[in-house]
């Protein structure tokens, strides 16, 4: 497993668009090859925003980053500062603590 882990700052776009934009476009997370869940971010008072993301694998997640959907939040003007960072999982502490 792999986790990443998404964060950006709203520009010019308010949180309740922001969230109607969301509701819409889940779906499609829910489709992507490799992904197990996605966690849906936010923080109205330092207006960060994300998601945090178990993959079944570093080459799923890799998939994504190179993929048109994350190309997409990237160039959107209203989606800045985005940062991405990926972790390994500790699959044995992980799994006793009911993490996979």
């Amino acid at each position: 497993m792999h986790v990443q882990i998404v964060t950006f700052h709203l520009d010019g776009l308010d949180e309740a668009s922001y969230r109607n934009h969301v509701d819409t476009i889940a779906p499609t997370f829910a489709g992507l090859r490799g992904l197990r869940s996605k966690v849906w971010l936010g923080d109205t008072g330092t207006n960060t925003y994300g998601g945090v993301y178990l993959w079944d694998d570093e080459a799923s997640m890799r998939a994504y980053q190179n993929g048109e959907i994350f190309a997409g939040l990237r160039a959107n003007p209203a989606m800045a500062d985005v940062v991405s960072r990926d972790f390994a999982v500790l699959r044995a502490p992980t799994e006793i603590t009911r993490g996979c």
